[in-house]
Order: structure tokens, then sequence, then C-alpha cells
């Protein structure tokens, strides 16, 4: 798992509850038991998981927010404590993240509310490119204390929309796509790997260096980029220079795929796929993902579902598919660094038997419990009491949780990438880097569009 950015955090003993990964999971589990609870005692979280409708004057917005408010305070109290009580377990101050989280819930108030405006989508104001857009401005202005970053976790907030994403995916879904999604990951990591590497070496980089390149296009930007310097002995300047491009080119696909694969005509889960195979970082892919859904539901002709259908073709791609080949990347590269790279001086991180395993991001396995955890409801009811009461009394309730999480994580994106921080990348790495974007992109929407393309068209129907 990936973030387009990367964020200093306090020095905190190991373990796996001082994790985001930990606490996303729990967090999103219980917010899924909740739900389940309620509805099986007749209620819902429907009256918490409160957002914005859709609006056509002023006046309709202004309406509902006086009539709505206590649900959203209601909701914001939930919300900060859920996100108090896990960063403050993770070793970092409520003095800091607690003004942090109150901008952003703010900030997401308005960016869901503009994008229910109904002439929102003429404008191609989708909230997750607002958020992203809002983001960049506020923190590049200068306006912000750097303390204020310790509470714009990117991660934490992605990952917790993942997991709650899980229970909107059937389980079913996940055992009929993951295979495909798999073998197109597969090929994509490799060939982009060996593309940034060679060019890499080529253009006389180190080995080190133009290993974190490859598996940063290759697998999840950010984090692959972290762990595979440490399992070769990069050098600490050779993570930050990848880091930034990853960065860079990560905000770069936000906008360009969704508008490229609308401008092609790409159906929602093909579409979905392709952003899977071409983004860098999850956080950022979900963006674009989430803004070529509400771009293709709009289409004349688009199947009902199609914004939930371009976001599960780049769950099934991104989180399923490429990101369990950190772990793979890590344990190869780590022996690759011991046999033939020992003797120039590296100390490379020792590959053990567990490394694929303490490379595997956790955070897909809340994914995975949430999808089988609804997925047995609705068998337990039956398909048709599960689409007329479990859909809008649990499934719903909790979609609407997952995109304001969601919103946090976007809007942290831009609130922590400050465009002066991304100054020094170097020409040599970003070519090699670039060379593998270019190709990444193509094979992708070869891979999506024309040899799977039947499957991720058809995903979910």
């Amino acid at each position: 798992m990936s973030t387009v950015v990367t964020q200093a955090a306090p020095a905190r003993t190991a373990g796996f509850w001082k994790t985001d990964d930990a606490w996303a999971v729990a967090i999103g589990l219980a917010l899924v038991a909740l739900g389940a609870l309620l509805f099986a005692s007749g209620s819902s979280l429907a009256w918490l998981a409160v957002t914005p409708p859709k609006w056509t004057s002023f006046g309709q917005l202004v309406d509902h927010f006086i009539a709505a408010a206590p649900r959203y305070v209601a909701q914001f109290v939930l919300w900060l404590a859920l996100v108090s009580v896990a960063l403050a377990a993770l070793g970092y101050q409520l003095r800091r993240t607690v003004p942090a989280f109150v901008l952003i819930y703010v900030l997401s108030v308005v960016i869901f509310a503009a994008g229910q405006w109904a002439s929102a989508v003429t404008y191609n104001l989708e909230p997750p490119l607002l958020a992203l857009a809002a983001g960049l401005v506020v923190a590049n202005l200068g306006i912000l204390p750097r303390s204020l970053d310790d509470g714009f976790r990117v991660e934490f907030y992605i990952k917790l929309g993942v997991v709650l994403l899980g229970a909107t995916l059937p389980f079913s879904l996940l055992i009929w796509a993951g295979p495909v999604a798999l073998l197109q990951a597969s090929i994509v990591s490799i060939v982009t790997f060996l593309v940034i590497f060679w060019v890499a070496r080529w253009l006389g980089l180190d080995p080190r260096l133009a290993c974190v390149l490859g598996v940063g296009g290759a697998v999840c930007g950010v984090s692959a980029a972290i762990a595979i310097a440490a399992a070769v002995g990069a050098r600490r300047q050779d993570a930050a220079v990848v880091i930034s491009i990853v960065i860079l080119w990560a905000i770069v696909m936000i906008f360009a795929l969704p508008f490229a694969a609308a401008g092609l005509g790409l159906p929602a889960g093909v579409g979905g796929a392709w952003i899977g195979t071409s983004e860098f970082a999850d956080a950022a892919g979900f963006a674009a993902a989430q803004a070529y859904g509400g771009i293709a539901a709009h289409v004349p002709g688009a199947p009902a579902g199609a914004a939930e259908q371009s976001v599960a073709a780049f769950t099934l791609m991104k989180v399923v598919g490429r990101d369990v080949w950190i772990g793979l990347w890590a344990l190869i590269l780590s022996v690759v660094a011991t046999l033939r790279w020992e003797d120039t001086g590296i100390t490379p991180h020792r590959a053990g038997a567990g490394e694929i395993w303490r490379r595997f991001p956790k955070f897909v396995l809340g994914f995975l419990l949430a999808s089988i955890a609804v997925t047995l409801i609705a068998q337990g009811v039956g398909h048709a009491a599960f689409a007329k009461t479990a859909t809008p009394a649990l499934v719903t309730p909790l979609k609407n949780l997952r995109s304001w999480a969601f919103s946090f994580g976007f809007l942290c994106i831009g609130l922590t990438t400050r465009v002066r921080d991304l100054a020094g990348i170097g020409l040599r790495p970003m070519a090699a880097f670039s060379a593998g974007v270019v190709v990444n992109v193509l094979l992708g929407l070869a891979l999506s569009a024309a040899v799977f393309g039947a499957y991720w068209a058809h995903l979910g129907q």
C-alpha cells in the first residue's frame, strides 16, 4: 500500500498495533460490525452516515444543513473520537491531530456539497478532484503550520476506506475477478520494473537506486520505495528521490487518467482497471477511479452502478493485484543484493522466510473480512430481502462512511503535498521512471481494454 506523500512519524515501538493498518482494520471492521448489529435489531447506521443530497438551489442546501445539523454534529464527534484514539495510539499528539481533523472535516463537507450540485457534472466537479485541488491550494499558500501534518494521515484514511469498501463488494466478485487481476498485475509489475531498472542502469544510475525506482513504479509508490530501499541497502537520499518522483507522477495521473479514459470512451470497469495498472499510489488511484466512476455514470447508456464498478475494478487491480507484489519484490531483491552487491559495502536487509508476510499489506485482510461478513449476511437473508432491506439499511450507510474516509484521504494528499518540496529530483532518475510510466500506461490500456476487457466491462453484472 502506498500514499502519494511521505509523512514523518514519531518514534514508536514495533508491533502491529503501532501501524496504520492495524487501526484502519480495527475501526473499519468495528463500523461494519456495528452496522450489522443495528441491522439485525431492526435499526441502521443511516442516521449517522449522513451526506449532502443532490441540490439545484443554494436554498435547498441550506435547508438540508439546518435540518440535519444534529446528524452532522454526531457524525463529526464519532469520526473525531475514532481518529483521535487511532492517532494517539500511533504516537501523535492530540493538540496537533484534533485541529487538523476539524479542518479536514469542514473542507470535506464543503467538497461533498459542491459535488452534489446538480450541475457539477457539467463542469467535471468530481469530489475527489475537488478534494485534491483544494488541499493543494491550501497547502501551497503557506497558511498552515507544519505541525498539522501529523493529523493529515493519508495512508490511515485510505486504508480505512478500503476496509469499508470491502463491505460493499461481494466476496463472490473477488473470487471471480481476483485471478484475472492477479495475472494482469503480475504482467504489469514485472514488465514495468524491468523497463525502469534497465533504463536506469543504461543511464548510469546505481543499481540500488534503479531497484527502488523500478519497484516504486511497478507496485505501490512510496511504501515500495521505503521497503525496497531497506531491502537492497539503498542510500537514504535514493528513497527520497523516488518518493518525490512518485508524488509528482501520481498527482499528474489523478487528473490525466479519468479524462483520458473518458476521451477513449472506456466502460467504467475497464477505466477503473486501467487506472489500477497505471497509477503509482493507492490514495491517488482511488481518487482517479472514483472521479472516473462519476464521469462514466453520466454517460448515456451506462449500466446501473457504473460509479461503483470503476472503484471495484481499481481495487481488484491495485489493492488485490499489484500491492501484494511488494513482499515478493522485497524478498527477490534482498537476495539479489546479498549475493551480488555485498562486496561493495552495501548492507541490504537479509531475506527471511517471513519476508513476504512482513511486507504484505495487512489492511487487505480487513478488506476481505468485511466483504465476507456482508456476503454471509446477504446469503442469510436471501438476495431479494437483502436488496430490499439490507442495502439501504446496511450497505448504503457503510458506503457513505467509506466516502467520508476517502474524502479525508484525498484532502490529505493535497494538504501534505508542497510543490517546493519536489525540487531536486534529478533528470536521470526522472527519465528512467518516466520510461516506465509510458510502458505502464500503454501496457495497462492494452490489457484492460483488449486482453481482459470482457472481464472488466461486465464486472459485477
